[in-house]
């Protein structure tokens, strides 16, 4: 019999290779001849789909798996096979095998099963369980845990790039592009250092209009000719890069000496302290968790950090805005209750200490640990406990960060919902996409789950899934033994990874640029007497001109659009070949595709608008 074999190489760089590549078919009944693949002229360049010719001395029955061979030709040269499809004689369907790996090195061997997702109790043939344990097990070789420091997430042993495999490491125009950028960002940066005096502090805020050169956005520029303002520090904590933090206040922390005599000229008239926060018009930013930290040391100069109380009003009229910011979680007698009552420069430097403690929040916690570092507690738990047919490990393209703690599974249930801000406030844009987002992706989430589980016992008696969540367990998460917690985690992890990722990446440019209004770094101690606040007390606190170019040029590097983005519900890898799972992420994207009309119509004419949730503006996975 003979077969035609359909061959796809991937369309990155050095994709393709000069290599001799060798197929061999697998059935229940027998396997076809070792085929050296060679047509006239080149094959396997990059991007190309190429066809053969696989002959077998007899019917081979149903496909079970594909196996690839690179052997090298003169010199090594790795190839990237996107797929490989067979069509069957006589038969119109055909059988696609997902490969999206990188065949490196001299003889080596890969075997791909068909595109069907099957949990283990699905496969009986002993071909098919002895191939998944020996990929599972080569995997758990390749990918190893390590313990980089008490306290964090585990993560994958390796000291670099280079150390990771091939599969795992950025394409080579992603790579090029972010060393690109990089350099692009530092040389104005070198440019902006040498016009005007290195090292030295700025005069006035003024003077750091003088580093908005190229680097720039309308909402960067917005946020420099209003960030003095009162109600857009309170828009900050709805919709800036880290709009997790605000919380519903009921009753004043103990420890903040904030009294109702204190705010009255900030409420309106008619109301209390007391009543508003009876009616839940009152809401606290605590950065207690700064508390303690040790400062750091930039050029032999010891800089400083705060763990401020900050308490705000959702005002009928001004939105919300802050009414009392206290620096210290530990205050005496002297620690003072910065007022919007007080002189104008005292109030507005207590601002600034609150937005220096939100840069150390979101930037380390918010995005860096609960987005970037616990991913690979997730990845690398896929990457080990599932094999490439599990159902599952399908989607692990959005299978990618949630923080695992025991004592968070409930949050889990609710989507991460901040229960304290589940209100209704004006402007609230990043709690509404928020909602609608969560809900679009458990549905998606169920759809694909419900395909494969139709049961709680099937979920509890898959023995890859319990392994992929003990695993993760060691990390501190809980045991996983219901369909509808299986698609909670799903859920609430590919959402984490996409949305929430984006709401607190995408902006770190357009927050941080001005950086008055989110000042990376503070020269000098919180102020203790407020009259004694000064122009130029602000300004030697301040970063000073190096670390200012610094600020803006790396926020914008990592926040910037990725020129390879691949946006939510797009997936370029198809491992899901069955129409019924097909047909689940086709009414995900057009989920997605009323969502984003409706966000672009929602924000249409306004001067800020809120597009990082547009699911265009939303990568599939994190990738920087």
């Amino acid at each position: 019999m003979e077969y035609k074999v359909t061959v796809a190489t991937g369309t990155s760089e050095y994709s393709g290779t000069n290599n001799y590549i060798y197929v061999t078919l697998v059935g229940e009944r027998g396997e076809s001849e070792r085929t050296v693949l060679d047509n006239p002229g080149l094959d396997f360049c990059r991007g190309a789909v190429d066809d053969y010719t696989v002959k077998s001395a007899a019917d081979l029955g149903p496909l079970i798996l594909v196996r690839l061979e690179k052997q090298k030709y003169w010199v090594e040269d790795n190839w990237f096979c996107r797929y490989v499809k067979v069509s069957v004689p006589g038969e119109r369907c055909s059988y696609t095998f997902p490969c999206y790996r990188w065949l490196v090195g001299d003889k080596v061997v890969v075997e791909l099963r068909e595109g069907t997702a099957k949990k283990i109790s699905d496969d009986t043939l002993p071909l098919e369980i002895s191939h998944r344990t020996a990929e599972l097990l080569e995997r758990q070789k390749i990918y190893r845990w390590l313990a980089w420091a008490s306290g964090i997430p585990k993560c994958i042993d390796a000291k670099s790039e280079a150390d990771l495999p091939q599969d795992v490491r950025f394409d080579n125009e992603k790579r090029s592009d972010f060393v690109g950028s990089l350099h692009y960002a530092l040389l104005e940066l070198s440019l902006k250092k040498l016009a005007i005096k290195f090292g030295k502090s700025w005069n006035d805020l003024d003077d750091f209009k003088r580093i908005f050169w190229k680097l720039r956005s309308p909402i960067a520029e917005y946020t420099m000719k209003h960030w003095k303002e009162d109600c857009f520090f309170g828009y900050q904590f709805l919709n800036g890069s880290n709009p997790r933090m605000i919380t519903r206040c009921k009753e004043l922390p103990s420890n903040f000496l904030v009294t109702g005599d204190m705010v009255q000229s900030s409420l309106i008239p008619t109301t209390t302290l007391k009543e508003e926060l009876k009616k839940g018009n009152i809401f606290l930013v605590d950065h207690a968790i700064m508390d303690g930290i040790p400062a750091n040391v930039i050029r032999d100069q010891v800089q400083h950090i705060a763990a401020p109380l900050c308490l705000l009003y959702e005002h009928p009229e001004k939105g919300l805005i802050p009414i009392a910011i206290q620096l210290e979680q530990k205050p005496d007698k002297d620690t003072p209750v910065f007022l919007p009552s007080d002189p104008p420069l005292a109030w507005l430097l207590a601002k600034m200490w609150v937005r220096h403690s939100e840069f150390q929040v979101f930037q380390l916690l918010s995005h860096l640990l609960r987005t970037h570092l616990v991913v690979e507690v997730i990845c690398v738990a896929t990457l080990r406990q599932l094999p490439a047919v599990h159902p599952i490990y399908k989607v692990r393209g959005s299978l990618q960060e949630v923080l695992f703690r025991k004592d968070t599974f409930a949050c889990l249930k609710r989507l991460h919902v901040n229960e304290a801000v589940h209100i209704i406030i004006k402007l609230l844009y990043y709690q509404t996409y928020f909602f609608k987002h969560s809900f679009s992706t458990l549905s998606f989430v169920s759809g694909i789950v419900s395909l494969y589980y139709k049961s709680d016992r099937e979920v509890e008696q898959d023995s890859e899934i319990q392994a992929w969540i003990n695993e993760v367990a060691v990390e501190g998460f809980v045991d996983l033994k219901t369909k509808e917690e299986l698609i909670t985690l799903l859920s609430v992890v590919i959402f984490t990874s996409t949305a929430q990722h984006a709401a607190t990446n995408n902006g770190q440019f357009d927050w941080c640029a001005w950086v008055p209004n989110t000042p990376c770094t503070m020269r000098h101690p919180p102020p203790t007497d407020k009259d004694a606040v000064t122009m130029d007390l602000i300004m030697d606190t301040l970063p000073d001109i190096s670390q200012s170019c610094v600020q803006m040029a790396i926020t914008w590097h990592l926040g910037r659009a990725q020129p390879d983005a691949i946006p939510m519900g797009q997936y370029v890898e198809q491992y899901f070949t069955e129409p019924a799972a097909l047909k689940v992420i086709d009414k995900f994207r057009k989920e997605l595709k009323e969502l984003e009309e409706h966000i672009i119509a929602q924000n249409e004419g306004l001067e800020l608008q809120y597009l990082y949730l547009c699911p265009s503006r939303m990568e599939n996975s994190i990738t920087i």
